[in-house]
């Protein structure tokens, strides 16, 4: 049923059906675990911070640190992947991450639970840095497409089931439990994945530990500046987290200079159709985060919906992504991701500007169908913009590739949710309302960028 453990080296049109499919449930169980995490914390936070005797603002922090672990660490990990195999980072990221989750579990105080999180984090990004690498290598190339718009199913599924999986657990049981079902799911993908993920070619460069602490030093302390400004911290704090992110930002590109294969890969942002892609996935997810932090207060505050209304209402968003996601991918084997994406982006905007004009008075069937258009048109640009990311870059730098698909993702969403917050202190009674002008805004550039792809990339078939 299985193949044995020593890994095959994957050939050029990736693996045989049957291996690929288990492949490919390993590599969902990884990302899959780590996008719920995200949406199951976010969710208990109140719940956590209560039972550790807390205050919600030091709360924050177990949600914080996980996402900046992540984004510090992303592009060394994938960098450490075109060296020692893709295979090797995903699988020691599982193994890290069950082990941070069972820690999670059995956490006795926020600081506890925090540095559990700090790991889990690292955990999660070893395995998102290389996860669009991986798939690559899984299929052959007009499959590719396929294959992306199945990863996106699964992020997508995870947010949607997210807050209600949070919710059940809280309601039959402790918050340690959010954790420890990752255990189980950690042991059978480590299974699967030390079994089934095939070796990769390696490259002959080795990993330079200093740009790497350069990496995590400017990166962290972007996140951690977008976050504090976000709260009007004071100046006092805010100057020197923005002098010592560009000191560090210097130092990375100073010792990267020349290199084959920088971390940093600002050799593949030289390319058009990779700049832009990765200029379209910021601004998307930056989208994301606004509307997806703003619209439960825009529904609860200004609409005047109860909190399980607002959960229902959500729901449309990650139903219809999760619906379009492969056939977006399906579709992005036969056509331009300029276009796929330009027009999914585009609908998107409209549907963040129905939202911002509902009456208050809208009935759900009004709320619902402007939902579902925000979802199609979310779902419809995810797995073609990969696709656009990955093949626009070559076989080698599939690792470099990866590390900005994820990074992208998550500086947007940082971005987003951080604006979200200036909002609000701009306005208490108006802030949910900018933040989806905003939201509609940031789509409105993306679905631009995303079209912009048509002047540098050959006519599709």
């Amino acid at each position: 049923m299985f193949k044995q453990s020593t890994p095959t080296m994957v050939g050029p049109d990736g693996l045989p059906p049957n291996a690929r499919v288990w492949a490919m449930l390993s590599l969902a169980i990884g990302v899959g675990m780590a996008s719920l995490d995200t949406a199951i914390a976010n969710t208990a936070l109140p719940a956590i911070a209560n039972e550790l005797q807390t205050t919600p603002a030091a709360s924050v922090w177990i949600v914080n640190v996980y996402q900046l672990a992540m984004v510090a660490t992303l592009l060394p990990f994938s960098a450490l992947g075109e060296i020692v195999g893709y295979r090797r980072v995903f699988i020691s990221g599982m193994f890290l991450f069950t082990l941070a989750s069972l820690a999670c579990a059995l956490a006795w105080s926020l600081p506890s639970l925090v540095l559990a999180r700090l790991f889990q984090g690292v955990g999660a990004s070893a395995m998102m840095s290389v996860n669009t690498a991986m798939l690559r290598s899984l299929y052959p190339p007009h499959l590719v497409g396929r294959a992306f718009g199945n990863n996106a199913l699964v992020v997508a599924v995870a947010f949607a089931i997210g807050p209600t999986a949070a919710s059940l657990i809280l309601a039959t049981s402790s918050w340690p439990w959010l954790f420890a079902i990752n255990v189980p799911l950690g042991l059978l993908g480590f299974f699967l994945a030390s079994r089934m993920l095939p070796a990769t070619p390696l490259a002959a460069h080795r990993l330079d530990a200093r740009t790497a602490i350069y990496n995590v030093g400017a990166f962290g302390l972007l996140i951690l500046l977008f976050g504090d400004a976000a709260h009007h911290a004071a100046l006092t704090t805010l100057l020197p987290e923005l002098l010592a992110v560009i000191v560090f930002f210097v130092l990375l590109l100073r010792r990267q200079a020349g290199h084959q294969a920088p971390m940093l890969p600002i050799d593949l942002f030289r390319r058009p159709l990779f700049l832009l892609s990765s200029l379209t996935a910021i601004c998307t997810f930056a989208a994301q985060g606004l509307a997806f932090v703003a619209l439960p207060f825009y529904f609860e505050t200004t609409l005047g919906r109860s909190p399980i209304q607002t959960g229902f209402l959500m729901t449309p968003w990650a139903v219809l992504v999760a619906v379009m996601a492969p056939i977006a991918g399906r579709l992005s084997d036969r056509y331009s991701p300029g276009v796929l994406g330009g027009i999914g982006l585009a609908a998107l905007a409209a549907g963040l500007l129905t939202l911002v004009w509902l009456p208050h008075q809208a009935s759900v069937l009004d709320i619902g169908w402007r939902m579902a258009l925000c979802g199609i048109g979310f779902g419809f640009f995810q797995a073609p913009n990969l696709k656009a990311i990955m093949s626009s870059a070559p076989a080698h730098r599939s690792g470099g590739a990866s590390g900005v698909v994820a990074t992208s993702r998550l500086i947007g969403q940082a971005s987003g949710a951080a604006l979200v917050a200036y909002c609000f202190t701009v306005s208490v009674t108006g802030g949910a309302t900018y933040s989806l002008w905003l939201a509609a805004g940031f789509a409105a550039v993306a679905s631009i960028a995303s079209f912009s792809r048509l002047a540098v990339t050959p006519k599709a078939v």
